[in-house]
């Protein structure tokens, strides 16, 4: 009996925006994956999860992307065999490295850690936290300059775990990774599974609330709603460094006020592709005061 080839949607996009940004502002989990050369970027959906709303989200979100002026970019949609998909993805995913010391391999390339190298093997299967997007890259170069040994890390909106993996890797001593989305949990418990991590790494499917542990550096790869949300709980699980990222530039002084009021105040800032990151610390008031 013959087997069933599953068919693809390949959506082509000649623009000179960043397949990473794409995928991050697109936020569709059935999306596993895009790739991008030179000014095309390709973006992959099972058929049977396809539709015209898929489309119509697409192109609101490329709008958004290109509302400075830029002229919206053509968008060619096609299927694919199976067997395609499959050899044009192996292929465009490479190891990914960050900073000094951070590598992300996928298991088909892996590589071999030098010196004070560290590796993370992490097959993409989902839109979240490869390691590619600018917001997850400004938090991992911050984590290798700021973990020194025995921290314990908090990071909300854990997606794939990365960053929770990486801070271990680095020396931190436990982490919490925190995701609502129960099939974000899934896979990042098989990536650490597959990265040899134990109980030092917790994973949990959930939202974050005030009144649980505080950390020495939580992590928050969070778009500007969901932070401020999320500020009091955020605050309150922080006992000395809180790292933010996802945010657009003039989303800045919206952010600091809200952190102000539970006494969070910035500090470092870098800015990478059109996202910002920011680093908080808490004040103490003076004694007397």
């Amino acid at each position: 009996m013959a087997s069933m080839t599953s068919e693809w949607i390949e959506v082509q996009i000649c623009s000179a925006l960043d397949a990473g940004e794409v995928l991050g502002l697109l936020g569709d989990p059935s999306v596993p994956g895009a790739w991008q050369d030179g000014r095309m970027i390709r973006l992959y959906w099972p058929s049977q999860h396809w539709t015209s709303d898929h489309l119509k989200h697409l192109r609101q979100t490329l709008r958004r992307l290109t509302e400075q002026g830029m002229a919206e970019p053509d968008i060619v949609v096609h299927s694919l065999p199976d067997q395609d998909w499959n050899r044009l993805w192996a292929q465009s995913v490479k190891p990914l490295r960050v900073g000094k010391r951070i590598i992300v391999s996928p298991s088909w390339e892996r590589t071999e850690p030098i010196g004070e190298q560290i590796e993370i093997v992490l097959d993409p299967k989902q839109a979240f936290g490869t390691g590619h997007h600018a917001t997850t890259s400004l938090l991992l170069e911050w984590l290798e300059e700021d973990i020194r040994g025995g921290e314990s890390v908090l990071d909300v909106g854990t997606g794939s775990g990365l960053l929770a993996m990486v801070a271990l890797r680095l020396g931190a001593s436990r982490a919490v990774g925190i995701d609502n989305d129960p099939e974000a949990i899934t896979c990042a418990r098989e990536y650490a599974a597959a990265n040899g991590f134990g109980p030092e790494l917790a994973l949990r499917c959930g939202t974050l609330t005030a009144g649980l542990s505080s950390y020495d550096v939580v992590l928050a790869n969070l778009d500007r709603g969901t932070l401020l949300e999320l500020t009091q709980p955020l605050a309150a699980s922080t006992n000395r460094t809180l790292l933010v990222s996802g945010l657009l530039d003039d989303q800045r002084d919206e952010i600091v006020v809200a952190f102000a009021d539970f006494g969070l105040y910035p500090g470092r800032e870098r800015e990478r592709e059109g996202w910002l990151a920011m680093e908080f610390t808490r004040v103490e008031p003076c004694e007397g005061v």
